[in-house]
This record gives structure tokens, sequence and C-alpha cells, in this order.
């Protein structure tokens, strides 16, 4: 997905556990995937979510200022 093999993972896990120590690495897990699934959910609504009125209403007014 972003490229990062094996070692690489290991790399930032070692990383992780020195500047984090063992006990709070479980929790900053927990965290950055609720953050990316929260981020998920969002990117895909504004893409399935149709324009809200006052949008619509500005895109029509966009509309006919072309037209002339």
């Amino acid at each position: 997905m972003f490229g990062i093999g094996v070692p690489e993972l290991i790399i930032i896990l070692i990383i992780g556990l020195i500047v984090f120590g063992p006990g709070k690495l479980p929790e900053l897990g927990r965290s950055l995937g609720k953050t990316i699934r929260e981020f998920r959910k969002v990117s895909n609504g504004i893409m399935e979510d149709e324009p809200t009125p006052k949008a619509t209403k500005k895109m029509k007014k966009i509309d006919s200022e072309q037209e002339k």
C-alpha cells in the first residue's frame, strides 16, 4: 500500500518502542487505526453525498450566468 516492506516496518516498530515505550505503543496503534478509519468514512461520505440544497442553488446560479 505505501511501499513499506518488512524490514522498514521492523525499524519503525523498534524506533516506536524506543521513543514511546512498550506501554504506549498499543494505544498509539489504536488511535492511529481509528484516525485512518474515520478519515476513510469521511472521504467516502463526501464522494457519495448528493450536493446540498445550498450548493445546488449556487450551481444553478452559475449555470444561468454562463448561459448569458
